[in-house]
């Protein structure tokens, strides 16, 4: 080999499998050589390439820092350069392997460099070894039975809103029940239309990866089927985005009958642009023996029970909404008073309102710990009561299909005389919360609902700040886990859910205290 690397003057290497069979003979320039296409010798999630490089380098030099990225990116089992010397005689050989997970998060090793014919090493036994122990590693992994990811956010948004928005998907991933690993963060000129991240920064990400034993990537953009597909493929991994994690949230949180068929219906949405990038296996004909015509695609058929199905399931969904629209007519009919709980996910809305209505629903410091309405009696000490709801939290962005799944769980808040608007005040960006959950309210067409700002968790923030931050919006502060904290809030509520009484008794009130004053003299 060095003797023919000498002769044409370009690099010469050899693909070389487990069984010592040269698979491929490949020749290069003179300062580099290229790798070809190596899918034959596909992955597992648990074991190396299955075969080994070995080329030429004419100047004396050892494993450069190109042919360790081939070694990490192609999880080879070995890569090795032998130098040229005078005579086309080989001269010493570099070794480079990779290496199981470790405390130093070093990825590969790469041995001295030693004369050829002095090198003495059972490759097969090495690499099996080798394996060997990154299949135990990885059993471990396996029995932690979480996914460990990389979050990955390509943008040209400013580098303050990216990280903003980059610190929500973590809070997502910990509420999905990911490990959080790391996160790559690229503001690029371009966007690249096929992987999202420029290719030097994927090749970083995927050493990355390796390093830390990541096996899923989430990406903070939305993902076309297209580019799921092509990430998934250089990259080995399982790639979702944004939306999909929000989806997968929203299915293991959903309890009741509405929340189920809503999520399964957002899912299917979601998924059936997706299919058409599936497998080509996919595209084979059905039909048996003694078919007419071409028949359906295997893809034809999924693409048309997913519609089929999502047709299905929108009748359910307006079978269900009549339900719900009888319910809410009785309430109306009888002229209770309707006053429905909204914010942003996490701000305390179901802590709110199981401390107003002592009731259990599930509370978590989770993002969309609670999915499922619920409805519960308030009563007040003037011997009136309304009807509160606790309706779905809102996030930034939240994915189309999902508004529109879920709509008709959020059209109850239409009969609402009041909408309480949870603002959770201890965050850094509730301002920002705000807007978004206003945004949606609009798009919800809500907007001549009256609506009370409710600056929750006062007891983590400063109480004057606080009160003070509720006078520029015209609400009120509390601690959802104090009930004392719930006077200014309730005597709010009677005040602009029954208006003309609250003004009257006010009215009561000031006349009684003025002839009270006369008669003691005061004001004389």
């Amino acid at each position: 080999m060095s003797e023919a690397s000498a002769d044409v003057g370009r690099q010469v290497g050899l693909i070389i499998d487990r069984a010592g069979n040269m698979r491929d003979v490949l020749v290069g320039t003179d300062r580099d050589i290229l790798i070809p296409d190596l899918s034959a010798y596909r992955l597992g999630s648990r074991r190396l390439r299955g075969v080994r490089f070995i080329h030429t380098h004419l100047k004396d030099q050892p494993l450069n820092r190109e042919d360790l990225t081939d070694l990490a990116l192609l999880r080879l089992d070995m890569i090795a350069a032998v130098t040229v010397a005078a005579g086309g005689l080989p001269g010493t050989i570099s070794i480079a392997h990779m290496l199981p997970p470790n405390p130093e998060e070093r990825l590969y090793e790469v041995l001295p460099p030693r004369a050829v014919h002095a090198l003495d090493m059972d490759a097969a036994g090495f690499i099996t070894e080798l394996e060997r122990e990154m299949e135990r590693a990885q059993a471990v992994r396996t029995i932690e039975k979480h996914d460990r990811a990389i979050l990955v956010s390509a943008s040209k948004k400013s580098r303050a809103s990216q990280e903003e928005s980059l610190e929500e998907l973590k809070e997502l991933a910990r509420s999905d029940d990911i490990q959080f690993l790391d996160a790559v963060v690229q503001r690029p000129h371009e966007i690249n239309p096929r992987y999202l991240l420029g290719e030097g920064k994927l090749k970083d990400l995927i050493i990355r990866a390796q390093q830390l034993g990541a096996n899923l990537l989430v990406f903070n953009q939305d993902l076309s089927p297209a580019q799921v597909k092509a990430i998934g493929d250089i990259t080995e991994m399982r790639v979702i985005d944004r939306t999909q994690l929000i989806l997968d949230i929203f299915a293991r949180r959903a309890h009741s009958g509405d929340g189920k068929v809503q999520v399964e219906l957002a899912q299917l949405k979601y998924r059936l642009p997706r299919l058409s990038e599936r497998s080509t296996a996919l595209s084979r004909l059905t039909g048996g023996i003694g078919g007419r015509g071409p028949g359906e695609t295997r893809l034809e058929i999924d693409m048309r029970r997913a519609r089929d199905k999502i047709r299905r399931l929108e009748k359910e969904l307006k079978s269900l909404g009549k339900g719900r629209q009888q319910r809410r007519s009785k309430r109306v009919k009888r002229e209770i008073p309707i006053v429905s709980i909204a914010g942003y996910t996490n701000a305390g809305k179901s802590t709110l309102f199981n401390s107003l209505t002592k009731s259990a629903v599930t509370t978590e410091n989770l993002l969309f710990a609670t999915l499922d309405t619920a409805t519960r009696r308030l009563r007040f000490p003037r011997d009136r009561e309304v009807v509160i709801t606790d309706t779905v939290g809102f996030i930034r962005d939240l994915p189309e299909d999902l508004v529109g799944a879920f709509r008709a769980t959020l059209d109850e808040m239409q009969d609402a005389d009041l909408i309480l608007h949870v603002v959770d005040i201890s965050n850094e960006r509730f301002e920002q919360q705000m807007e978004s959950v206003d945004r949606l309210l609009t798009e919800l067409e809500l907007d001549p609902i009256p609506r009370l700002v409710v600056l929750n968790k006062v007891d983590k923030v400063n109480e004057n700040w606080a009160r003070t931050i509720a006078k520029r919006f015209n609400g009120v502060a509390c601690s959802a886990l104090n009930r004392d904290t719930f006077v200014d809030l309730l005597q709010e509520i009677e005040r602009r859910v029954w208006p003309e009484e609250m003004k009257s008794a006010a009215e009561l009130n000031a006349g009684e205290t003025d002839a009270a004053h006369q008669r003691s003299g005061i004001g004389k």
